[in-house]
């Protein structure tokens, strides 16, 4: 392990990372509501860190290894949620522990989503925007944004994309180089989020209102600076923006940067992942406003189709926005919808869960297996896009679910032994896991009910999602320490 690399790049990212701390100062000057110190605060102490760590190891110019890259990713997630948790922490409103602050710092940058704070409207802008902008940030990833900086200051990135993107595409690259990957993602993602901004404003939401959630529905976050979430705008404009934007956020950036370099969209059609993720969407969608029409739950049909939509789109991309109280509605419609969250959005998303190309290739194999039972001598193989897929790959993807399924049992019999009950604890696991949000039970409205022990571990499963599993798990195996 190459520790003086490790060192050098984690203070670089740190010192890069105090400069997010800055726009919230500029807000707080705007609304003036005298919220700046923290900011100040968290700026100066973040700086001073990634100096500390710099500036002995400066001189020194060695390569990246992979194994250098986990641990960056793993060390870097962890260091950064810590943080970005100081202006919480610090500023007199709202009052948060060191928990709570670390919580809502870890769950903005994983695009989790799930809040431990109450009175959303009257908090200070300062501290909503940046609560937005940790999403935003989150959403593609820091460290996508360090792979196309670092290498002006010395140091490779191709590492750092494979540890953070692991998957069964995470080596399809849009540019030759890998840099140039990195800048092309940030391309497509700002222009989406500029796009969501405006979009935003003309359906009628207020400058502020419209960066704010442009930022957390772009990167598929489900923060909102209001306790109702969308909810609070009582606008079907306002929805059904939402609702585009939720859907093209969870589609694999890849084919967004090829529609607008090339001006062309029947590459999405082609795509199996892109069809399986529609698909996914308008069975969900269906099901949820037939059964939403069949229980009468409101008066009006529009209603019905209206609030069945938006709340099937934002569960299932694992968004988590809300404009009704979801784990009130009647039958299997919460559960449905939880379980909608574990396939989630597109791999090389913003999306959470486990990934529409996972499940997609975990059914074709199935498929494959009950053809055997007939034909047990054929040579059948698992394709995508009519291509087979490399059985590495397969093995791969059984590998991450069986992985998948002991994680979340794990985690699952924590927060019950904790003191959580099965509904409760079984949401809190899979809205954290998944990236999500919100759950139900006594999550439905937000985790500030939980004790301590239980968010440190709802902390870890917002890691562990974010990052796939496998790349803080690798770091535990002796395999990785070894020479």
């Amino acid at each position: 392990m190459n520790w003086t690399v490790v060192q050098r790049i984690l203070g670089l990212l740190l010192m890069m990372f105090s400069l997010t701390m800055l726009p919230p100062i500029v807000m707080s000057l705007i609304f003036d509501d005298q919220s700046w110190l923290p900011f100040v605060q968290g700026f100066a102490l973040t700086l001073l860190a990634g100096c500390i760590l710099w500036a002995p190891v400066r001189r020194f110019h060695q390569d990246l290894r992979l194994r250098d890259g986990f641990l960056i990713v793993a060390f870097f997630w962890t260091v950064l949620g810590t943080f970005g948790a100081l202006p919480l922490f610090l500023a007199e409103t709202p009052t948060m522990s060191i928990t709570d602050a670390i919580f809502e710092s870890m769950s903005g940058l994983t695009t989790t989503g799930a809040t431990v704070l109450t009175g959303l409207d009257i908090l200070p802008k300062s501290i909503l925007y940046y609560r937005q902008q940790l999403q935003w940030f989150g959403g593609m990833g820091i460290i996508v944004l360090a792979v196309a900086v670092l290498p002006m200051l010395g140091v490779g990135g191709m590492q750092l994309y494979r540890a953070e993107a692991p998957g069964p595409v995470k080596d399809t690259r849009l540019t030759p180089r890998i840099t140039e990957t990195a800048k092309a993602l940030w391309y497509v993602y700002l222009t989406f989020t500029i796009a969501c901004i405006i979009c935003y404003m003309l359906a009628g939401m207020e400058w502020f209102d419209a960066l704010c959630h442009a930022f957390s529905t772009v990167a598929i976050g489900g923060f909102s600076p209001h306790d109702l979430s969308i909810g609070y705008f009582d606008s079907t404009a306002i929805e059904l923006v939402a609702i585009f934007f939720m859907f093209a956020a969870g589609i694999n950036f890849s084919l967004h940067f090829f529609a607008l370099r090339h001006t062309k969209i029947k590459h999405y059609a082609s795509d199996s992942e892109f069809r399986a993720y529609v698909f996914m969407l308008v069975t969900v969608s269906i099901i949820v406003i037939l059964s939403l029409i069949w229980s009468g739950t409101y008066a009006n049909t529009n209603d019905n189709i209206i609030n069945g939509l938006f709340q099937a789109v934002s569960i299932a991309t694992t968004t988590g926005y809300t404009t009704s109280n979801f784990a009130a509605w009647p039958g299997m419609l919460p559960v449905l919808l939880i379980l909608a969250s574990f396939i989630g959005g597109s791999a090389g998303s913003t999306a959470g869960g486990i990934k529409v190309i996972r499940c997609l290739l975990i059914v074709k194999q199935g498929a494959r297996e009950i053809v055997r039972l007939v034909h047990p001598r054929a040579e059948i193989s698992v394709k995508l896009n009519n291509t087979p897929v490399p059985s590495r790959i397969v093995d791969a993807v059984w590998g991450f679910f069986s992985i998948y399924i002991v994680v979340f049992s794990i985690m699952l019999l924590l927060m019950m032994a904790i003191g959580l009950d099965q509904v409760t604890a079984f949401s809190a696991v899979a809205a954290t896991l998944n990236n999500l949000g919100p759950g139900l039970g006594d999550v439905a409205n937000g985790f500030m009910t939980l004790s301590d022990k239980a968010k440190w571990v709802a902390i870890l499963g917002m890691l562990l999602g974010r990052l796939e599993i496998f790349t803080l798990l690798v770091l535990v195996t002796p395999t990785f320490w070894r020479r």
